[in-house]
């Protein structure tokens, strides 16, 4: 199973990115799909979450309303559209493969992550 994560980059307060988390070995729409991310010094933590459904989806406080997160099951990749992007944003960015359909927050739900994508938001 690989996950690889790709689209970070360097951007200006209020610009927007989009992720995306590209599977082999898995197959997205049969898991719940999380992303997360982790600046320096701090923990993990769940920035969205998507269901097997695609109906069911949670963001944690701090991205709601900014970001969103899909799924394109022919494509077998999962995004996170972020806007109105601001410098506390700035970590590194994780896709992750859920145990089951529902969408978690905590890690230890996930079972599979990629590599990481670096954002960068300056003011």
């Amino acid at each position: 199973v690989q996950l690889q994560a790709s689209g970070g980059g360097l951007v200006q307060a209020g610009g927007s990115l989009r992720l995306s988390c590209a599977a082999s070995g898995l197959t997205v729409s049969s898991r719940a799909m999380g992303w997360f991310r982790q600046a320096p010094g701090k923990e993990r933590e769940n920035v969205a979450a998507i269901a097997t459904t695609s109906d069911i989806t949670v963001y944690g406080d701090s991205v709601q309303g900014r970001f969103t997160i899909s799924r394109d099951n022919a494509k077998n990749t999962v995004y996170l559209q972020m806007n109105s992007l601001k410098p506390e944003d700035t970590a590194v960015y994780y896709c992750a493969a859920g145990r089951g359909g529902l969408p978690g927050i905590v890690t230890d739900y996930y079972t599979h992550w990629g590599q990481g994508t670096l954002v960068t938001v300056s003011s």
